[in-house]
């Protein structure tokens, strides 16, 4: 399982609903053992105040934590965080995150900071780290909040086939994942593709997020819209083809900053 995403995932994690154009998101995967979830959550916690001055400023977009499921010590990753980003020069630069940690904890010095930045650091095992671009999404009015349930789908595309499976998932699946959305089924659907990294070696080259209010929604969703005429199945099982779903996780929100 540790390889799962090691080499490839960014994750999730999530896509967030908002409106933009554009939208590039840091995933990171976090293993923690069961002995360190007290000094992980402080960890976050410590985070989340910087992150939220970097929202402010307008550095990032938002900041989410997701907890992943089932979880176990022995089954890859416990958490998920999203960094969210309106540009990919933001993203990967990231300039001006020093000045936010300042900004959130001005009365501690730059010794103190970086004793517990590196304190911090040990409380989880941040085990992968993917650079991302939001490609598509649907509409509505559906607001993430803490109690969140996504599934987390990680796609793994031959490089020679990105267009192929790109289209499908537009031309045949998003529709069908915004009737379900207009119909109270669920709250969101995204498509995303890796930036960093990818190549034939990575482990997965996309991931699928599909939002509901809450497990109850989740888990109902398979009972939910119309049954595809025969033309649709078969343009479905086409879209199937061009891509090997790797891996799902189920993922609660536990924490955010907007």
């Amino acid at each position: 399982m540790k390889k799962l995403l090691i080499i490839a995932l960014v994750v999730l994690l999530s896509a967030p609903v908002v409106a933009q154009e554009k939208l590039f998101l840091v995933f990171e995967l976090m293993q923690v053992d069961n002995e360190q979830e007290n000094d992980y959550m402080e960890t976050e916690q410590f985070w989340k105040k910087i992150h939220q001055k970097r929202s402010d400023a307008g550095d990032i977009v938002g900041w989410d934590l997701w907890a992943l499921l089932p979880g176990g010590e022995h089954q890859g990753y416990q958490y998920a965080t999203v960094t969210l980003f309106d540009s990919a020069e933001k993203m990967f630069e990231n300039p001006n995150l020093w000045k936010r940690v300042k900004e959130a904890y001005p009365d501690m010095s730059d010794d103190d900071l970086d004793k517990k930045m590196m304190s911090a650091a040990k409380s989880r095992d941040l085990a992968v780290r993917i650079f991302m671009q939001e490609i598509a999404n649907t509409k509505g009015d559906f607001e993430m909040k803490v109690g969140t349930v996504a599934n987390m789908d990680f796609m793994k595309v031959d490089m020679n086939g990105y267009d192929a499976y790109e289209k499908a998932e537009m031309e045949v699946f998003q529709p069908w994942h915004q009737q379900m959305i207009d119909d109270g089924a669920k709250g969101y659907w995204s498509l995303s593709r890796f930036m960093v990294p990818t190549g034939s070696d990575t482990y997965a080259s996309h991931m699928t997020v599909n939002m509901f209010e809450d497990v109850k929604q989740a888990l109902a969703q398979n009972a939910s819209g119309e049954e595809p005429t025969e033309a649709q199945m078969k343009a479905i099982m086409e879209g199937l083809k061009t891509r090997d779903l790797k891996f799902t996780y189920m993922a609660r929100l536990i924490d955010m900053v907007r």
